[in-house]
């Protein structure tokens, strides 16, 4: 129980000192489905394979609205398979056998915002440390780094820009830019956070870059967690925070305040608040090893009036249920 008090101490301690208003990098409305995406630290946490497809719509229906189209992979790099045990009729235990404590990943992006796009890909590097036991499952407290590179491009044909911005002009058109991600996570079988953060060296290996104009990549930082509480058979509730700010830390922080109720692990429906931006509903389901999500963002600023909101889908594929599925894995 005191995890959870620190948890939701800190969780408080950082609402309450401001709302966002300037996040550079892609927002995710399904964060827990997207963990991955915004902390490198969940590279084959759960011993999965999976691969994630991510489409965002925002703004839906206004000209050159903000969108993100991203693919990724996971997996953990296991010495043996995870093994499947009956221990009574319609019920298994699953239990992993020794494994490696490395997780591997990476996925390619395209986003979209007006004139403005960022187009790239990254590699993935997870340490997973067990750490003491919670309902017979060990604990896990994950670090990850993520070599990213992106080229960060200007495209003003028919797009509405002031033509006279001297910033803007004295900027190169398209340039590439190498950099880290960071990120570390502690989770059990009841409650999980985690910290992120993205271009430790703030964008200063820049490419192609000929003007004479310095200019750097903001830092983003993100934390989130969340509790799993049971209700009753087959039923349990994960309310959850998602925070976001950058370098100019008070001035831009957001948060996504989440509660999600779920049936038997394979139906789920959930309500977020994103501050001074957007409610959100979203709905998703799991087949077999398949699993969809849908959310849609209702404005709910003065954009409201241009668009209703925004859709997001998620499609996910995850193997390694039984011995068979990681059979080739074995010997690594």
């Amino acid at each position: 129980m005191r995890y959870i008090r620190s948890i939701l101490s800190a969780l408080v301690l950082i609402l309450l000192t401001g709302t966002g208003i300037a996040q550079q990098v892609p927002m995710y409305s399904q964060y827990i489905m997207n963990g991955f995406l915004i902390n490198p630290s969940i590279a084959g946490r759960d011993g999965y394979t999976a691969i994630n497809l991510t489409v965002r719509e925002q703004w839906a229906g206004m000209t050159d609205a903000p969108s993100t189209y991203a693919a990724s992979f996971q997996t953990r790099i296991l010495r043996n398979s995870y093994i499947s045990k009956s221990t009574e009729v319609r019920k298994k235990l699953v239990k992993p056998t020794k494994g490696s404590r490395v997780g591997l990943g990476g996925y390619i992006f395209s986003d979209y915002n007006g004139i403005m796009r960022r187009t790239g890909a990254q590699a993935v590097y997870a340490y997973h440390i067990p750490l003491g036991m919670t309902q017979g499952v060990p604990n896990s407290l994950s670090f990850g780094l993520a070599f990213t590179a992106y080229q960060y491009a200007i495209n003003t044909n028919g797009g509405i820009y002031n033509q006279d911005d001297p910033l803007l002009n004295s900027y190169d058109r398209s340039v590439f830019i190498p950099d880290f991600n960071f990120g570390a996570s502690f989770t059990t079988t009841k409650y999980y956070i985690g910290f992120s953060m993205t271009n430790l060296l703030r964008g200063s290996l820049m490419m192609a870059d000929t003007s004479s104009v310095n200019r750097n990549e903001l830092g983003h930082f993100f934390l989130t967690g969340g509790i799993k509480i049971p209700l009753a058979d087959n039923w349990k509730l994960e309310p959850s925070a998602f925070i976001k700010s950058s370098d100019m830390f008070f001035s831009a922080i957001q948060a996504d305040i989440t509660t999600r109720v779920y049936f038997k692990n394979d139906y789920w429906a959930g309500i977020s608040y994103r501050t001074s931006d957007a409610l959100i509903a979203m709905i998703g389901l799991k087949y077999d090893r398949f699993y969809f999500a849908y959310a849609f963002d209702f404005a709910m600023t003065d954009i409201r009036s241009q668009t209703l909101g925004g859709h997001e889908l998620t499609l996910a594929v995850k193997f390694g249920e039984s011995a068979r599925r990681y059979r080739w894995l074995n010997g690594l």
